[in-house]
């Protein structure tokens, strides 16, 4: 009866101790459990596989970004004074280039009429024939018809000056005027030059009063707040010194042709002087 009692006391002890093993040891073994096995290596006759070419990535596609600096948003964010400045730098450049195209050409022009007058005025058998076969229009065509008229109507008042003295006159008075036609366009040129960059500064110191209005309305000076008005500035004054120079470099080009075409022009009326004073008055009219 003893025995069965005690086995009775240690199969309880045992049960109500069991948990307190078995618990432990199964979350041990848990822990310890290994990690899958790797797959078997394929068997080595076959070839490995080729390792997987990554995806391409997609192209970022590029976002287009609105300056708010640009000349569009300076046209459409600036007052009354800043389109006008705008507007005037403008008309002074188109103005500028149209006068240097046009100049350009006239000159060209005087340098064909110039070999045209060397190549037939002065094979001709007399002055009036040698006037005739040049184009109308021409400078020395003007010239050549002021010089014969003052050869051929030296009467009156002006029949007191002598002969030499009024025909030098008359051609001067012809050439002075080519010269002066030669000329039109280039006092614009030349205010363009000088005036230009005042006026773009004008726009600068504009730009900055906005800047500086900016800041004390916002009471700070923040890139935002000062980032437009400083753009605004710097745009009017380079603006201002791209319509200035083309004009300066146009004017100083032109002068110099200019210089260069008159040459001939007085070169051809001392010629004609020379051959008006030589020529019987009878001869002229032919």
């Amino acid at each position: 009866m003893m025995k069965m009692t005690r086995f009775a006391a240690w199969a309880m002890i045992l049960l109500m101790g069991l948990p307190a093993v078995v618990l432990p040891l199964a979350a041990y073994a848990q822990a310890q459990q290994p990690a899958p096995a790797a797959p078997a290596a394929s068997d080595s006759s076959q070839p490995a596989p080729a390792p997987a070419t990554p995806a391409p990535t997609a192209t970022k596609s590029t976002e287009m970004v609105e300056n708010p600096y640009d000349l569009d948003a300076l046209w459409r964010g600036g007052d009354i004074v800043s389109k006008a400045t705008i507007a005037i730098l403008v008309i002074m450049s188109m103005g500028s280039w149209y006068i240097i195209v046009t100049k350009v050409y006239e000159q060209y022009r005087m340098g064909r009429q110039a070999r045209q007058a060397e190549k037939k005025f002065w094979t001709a058998p007399t002055v009036r024939q040698g006037t005739d076969a040049l184009k109308s229009g021409s400078p020395y065509r003007f010239i050549a018809e002021s010089g014969l008229e003052a050869s051929t109507k030296h009467s009156g008042l002006q029949g007191q000056v002598d002969a030499n003295t009024w025909i030098t006159m008359s051609i001067q008075r012809a050439i002075d005027n080519v010269q002066s036609r030669t000329q039109d366009g280039l006092a614009f040129l030349a205010t363009v030059g000088s005036t230009a960059p005042f006026v773009g500064l004008f726009g600068t110191v504009w730009g900055i009063y906005h800047a500086l209005t900016a800041i004390g309305i916002a009471g700070q000076a923040s890139i935002d707040k000062v980032a437009g008005p400083v753009g605004e500035a710097l745009i009017m004054t380079a603006i201002g010194l791209a319509v200035a120079v083309p004009a300066v470099l146009g004017y100083n080009w032109l002068v110099r042709r200019n210089k260069n075409a008159m040459e001939q022009v007085r070169s051809f009326g001392a010629d004609l002087h020379a051959v008006l004073l030589s020529t019987p008055k009878t001869a002229d009219v032919k």
